[in-house]
C-alpha cells in the first residue's frame, strides 16, 4: 500500500512539470482564490473557487476565445471526460475573457451542458498569469493553461501549450494520482 501511494507521489511529481514553461504559478503555489459569473447549459452560473474546492478537486482550465476551432475541440473533449473527472470527485471549469452571453452559448453548443465555463476577468487573468500576450494574436483573450487544484488550494499540476490536444488527458492523469494519494 505505501509503495503504491509513493508510486502515485512519484507520477504527480513527474506530472506536475509537463508543459509549465509558461505559467507563472508554480506547483505547490497556493491558487488565488475567486469568484466569477460563467455559465453551464446555457443558465447563468456563479463559480467560486473556495465552494467548488470543499467538494473536491478543480480542474481549472483557462482557454484564448469562445468557439474557436482548437476552444471548441478543447471544449468537446472536457465534456467528454467530465464523468470520469466527476467520479474522481472533481469539477472542471473554462475560463476565457468571454463575455457571459457568448460563455452560455458555448456552455451548451460546446461544453455540451457538461461543465460551467466562466469569465475570467482581468483580476483573475493577471493572479493566474495567464493573458494571452503573442504576435499576431488580439490581446484580451487568455492563454491555454490546465491548473489541477488540490482541495487544500494548492496547484498540483500546470500545464501550458496552445494545442489543446493533452489538456484532458493530462489533467485525469494528474486527478487519479490525487484520488490515489486520498485516504479511503
Amino acid at each position: 500500500m505505501t509503495r503504491r501511494i509513493l508510486t502515485a507521489v512519484a507520477a504527480l511529481g513527474l506530472l506536475a512539470f509537463s508543459g509549465t514553461a509558461q505559467a507563472s504559478l508554480a506547483v505547490g503555489a497556493k491558487a488565488p482564490p475567486f469568484q466569477a459569473k460563467g455559465a453551464k447549459g446555457g443558465k447563468e452560473v456563479d463559480f467560486d473557487l473556495a465552494a467548488a474546492l470543499r467538494k473536491g478537486p478543480v480542474v481549472l482550465y483557462f482557454y484564448p476565445k469562445a468557439f474557436t476551432q482548437g476552444c471548441t475541440l478543447e471544449a468537446h473533449a472536457f465534456a467528454e471526460a467530465t464523468p470520469e473527472f466527476a467520479a474522481l470527485g472533481a469539477t472542471v471549469v473554462g475560463m476565457s475573457a468571454d463575455d457571459l452571453p457568448t460563455l452560455k452559448k458555448f456552455s451548451t453548443e460546446e461544453c455540451r451542458d457538461k461543465f460551467a465555463v466562466a469569465t475570467a476577468s482581468p483580476r483573475i487573468v493577471k493572479d493566474y498569469d495567464v493573458a494571452l500576450s503573442r504576435p499576431g494574436m488580439a490581446g484580451g483573450m487568455t492563454d491555454r493553461v490546465s491548473y489541477v487544484i488540490d482541495q487544500s488550494g494548492h496547484v498540483v499540476f500546470v500545464h501550458a501549450d496552445m494545442d489543446y490536444r493533452e489538456h484532458v488527458r493530462m489533467t485525469l492523469a494528474a486527478v487519479k494520482v490525487l484520488k490515489a494519494r486520498r485516504p479511503g
